[in-house]
């Protein structure tokens, strides 16, 4: 599990909107106390914003946790939600692939802006996504 040993230091219940911009908001101010470069945090609160709205809007809401990572070089997020799950993750991660008529950019996008990226999911227990962002200066 890419959170391993992290200390959780925040955590958001994602009902509607407004809990997007908070999430939001919370990454990118941790991201701003541990000094990532703007383009890291500009990438990965778009993650964020991106698997926190897919709660939201598909996962019948969720929560957010938010993790300081033992290397001091990475935070990490964790969401859950209650929704009726992936059926096919590989194929959702595709760009392209939708099934609310969208671009299909989402997942795959933030699997992209991210340092590392798990997902799990089924009908039974709906999705959860962790995901890592770096916020340390590129050497």
């Amino acid at each position: 599990m890419i959170l391993k040993g992290g200390r959780q230091v925040a955590s958001l219940d994602l009902k509607g909107d407004r809990d997007v911009v908070r999430a939001r908001r919370i990454v990118a101010k941790l991201m701003t106390e541990k000094g990532a470069p703007a383009l890291m945090q500009t990438r990965f609160v778009t993650a964020v914003s991106e698997i926190a709205r897919n709660a939201v809007t598909h996962g019948r809401g969720g929560e957010m946790r938010l993790f300081e990572l033992p290397d001091g070089k990475h935070i990490g997020v964790e969401f859950k939600d209650a929704g009726p799950g992936i059926g096919a993750i590989e194929q959702a991660l595709e760009d392209g692939f939708s099934t609310v008529g969208s671009m299909g950019k989402g997942l795959g996008g933030a699997k992209r802006l991210s340092a590392a990226f798990e997902i799990e999911s089924s009908a039974e227990e709906g999705t959860v996504v962790r995901m890592t962002g770096s916020t340390a200066r590129s050497r």
